[in-house]
């Protein structure tokens, strides 16, 4: 399940294809601005296994799949796993979200620049393995099976040398 509404928000870049970012592809560049000011490259995330996710405060479904995202990444960020909870236009204030930013483990965004955008609605998460190979590209909840599913298998993935 997703919230159907467009953003426009916090996603900068320049334009792309109507396509957007294609799994199997090497992933769109991105400059991840957290919510304490510091950036984070693609470049500097090679050889972990990336999560993107875009959520807002008033998609239903994100409520319910981000505090399982986080739990999520708590337990596998050992094996090299890193999740960003990008919040999209439309949220909250950053000031309204700081104590449960405090709560996560996940770090948490105010913007993205890159090739992800705009999204077809809320949650879309993107997934990117070791090589920086786009692996999974979808708008909808994810649940604990989808992410074994995907994230598993790129986990066991040995970092590209």
């Amino acid at each position: 399940m997703m919230c159907a509404a467009l953003m426009a928000g916090p996603v900068h870049g320049k334009a792309r294809k109507a396509s957007g970012p294609v799994v199997g592809q090497p992933a769109p560049d991105f400059e991840i601005t957290l919510m304490d000011g510091s950036k984070v490259t693609l470049a500097q995330m090679r050889g972990q296994v990336v999560v993107l996710n875009f959520w807002a405060t008033w998609c239903v479904p994100c409520r319910t799949e981000l505090p399982m995202l986080d739990a999520y990444y708590e337990a596998q960020r050992k094996h090299g796993m890193r999740a960003f909870a990008i919040t999209t236009e439309g949220s909250l204030p950053a000031f309204r979200l700081r104590q449960l930013f405090k709560a996560m483990e996940m770090d948490s965004a105010r913007k993205v620049t890159g090739g992800y955008g705009p999204l077809e609605g809320v949650p879309t998460n993107f997934v990117i393995d070791r090589a920086g190979v786009l692996r999974y590209a979808k708008a909808g909840a994810l649940d604990v099976n989808s992410l074994n599913a995907v994230l598993v298998p790129l986990l066991r993935e040995k970092a590209p040398g």
